[in-house]
């Protein structure tokens, strides 16, 4: 039975992210997960279509920064305003799903919660919604429940989940104890982790009842939860913003799965080994999602002729411009209205660096 019918279950997207590695598309006040690079979709659009039929508009909320969420309402009108909760500036994903939980505590003390991501590509919806079901199921036992991807390749940007014993089957799909999460390992320990065939990537969205990631976060995160508990004391009264705005500015940045994922007990995986996922985090992950030319070419643009050109990504934003190529191999190429990158496909990871580089310039424009 689908958890549309179970109205303690509840969506918290994460939508407040920068994505600086697509950079110069992706800026400040126009974030990866709001830009068109899959025809005429957005990544949250996506984020948000992928969750009907599985629970109802009204059961589905928004944390974004302040600048982000109109752009955000815009692309998803059935959301109302009420459904966003807006995060004063960034603190990391531990405070945002603690931010969350206190919302929906004051929604149902008995809640669901499903934390998931505004800036992934993840297909197909329908054995999305089944893994999403089991994992609901596993959580509403007391777990702590991730989804854990199949790792094609050692990454070093990936959190990497250790599976132990199996705990049952849910919803037909195998549950297992989560023995260790470890974040961003270097490659030699990833390879490891790869060839020993238990351990997952960590997928970045989470599952757990209100008051099991509550008691997480008093247990491990004591000065955070101290400060989520001010905020919980006015949520919902006219002092919600101002003491929001003000607890805010002295939290420290910590993320979810070394602040609490990493620590805690009874934490449970369910592989996803179906699913195509990709959290879009390079232009070259573009290359596992997008379908490419007959010379495994990704033309995104109204006019391009080219000439001896293979692997090579080309974006331009000025639908007027025609881009011409010759004997371009392995490339980046993106044009937008005011900016330009040209880098090689095995350099994309370093357009973060880059974006560092224009901010120490004072070169903000191009933010």
């Amino acid at each position: 039975m689908r958890w549309i019918l179970n109205k303690q279950c509840y969506a918290i997207i994460m939508a407040g992210g920068g994505g600086t590695r697509l950079w110069p598309l992706s800026r400040k006040k126009r974030p990866k997960q709001t830009i068109h690079l899959f025809g005429n979709q957005t990544l949250f659009q996506m984020a948000c279509e992928r969750l009907e039929g599985f629970m109802e508009p009204e059961q589905i909320f928004i944390i974004t920064a302040p600048d982000q969420a109109r752009i955000l309402l815009d692309q998803v009108p059935q959301l109302s305003r009420d459904q966003y909760i807006l995060e004063p500036m960034p603190r990391g994903t531990a405070a945002v799903v603690g931010l969350g939980a206190v919302a929906l505590k004051h929604r149902d003390p008995e809640s669901i919660m499903c934390v998931l991501t505004a800036d992934h590509f993840i297909t197909p919806i329908d054995q999305f919604q089944d893994y999403l079901t089991a994992a609901l199921e596993v959580a509403n036992q007391g777990y702590l429940v991730t989804l854990g991807i199949y790792p094609t390749y050692p990454s070093t940007g990936y959190g990497y989940v250790q599976r132990g014993e199996k705990i049952g089957e849910f919803n037909g799909l195998s549950a297992y104890e989560a023995v260790k999460f470890r974040e961003k390992p270097n490659l030699e320990n990833a390879r490891i982790m790869i060839s020993s065939g238990d351990h997952t990537w960590n997928s970045g969205m989470f599952f757990w009842r209100v008051d099991r990631i509550l008691e997480e976060l008093k247990n491990w995160m004591p000065e955070l939860y101290e400060k989520l508990m001010e905020i919980d004391k006015v949520w919902g009264t006219p002092r919600q913003e101002e003491v929001l705005n003000r607890v805010w500015q002295s939290i420290q940045p910590q993320t979810i799965d070394y602040g609490i994922m990493e620590p805690a007990e009874r934490k449970a995986v369910v592989p996803a080994y179906e699913l195509k996922w990709n959290d879009v985090g390079s232009w070259e992950s573009l290359f596992d999602v997008l379908p490419a030319d007959d010379n495994g070419n990704i033309f995104l643009a109204s006019h391009i002729v080219d000439m001896d050109t293979d692997n090579t990504l080309v974006y331009s934003g000025n639908e007027d411009r025609l881009v011409g190529l010759i004997g371009i191999s392995n490339m980046i190429i993106v044009d937008t209205m005011d900016a330009l990158l040209i880098c090689p496909r095995t350099d994309s990871q370093k357009v973060k660096e880059l974006v560092q580089m224009i901010r120490e310039r004072g070169i903000h424009l191009y933010l």
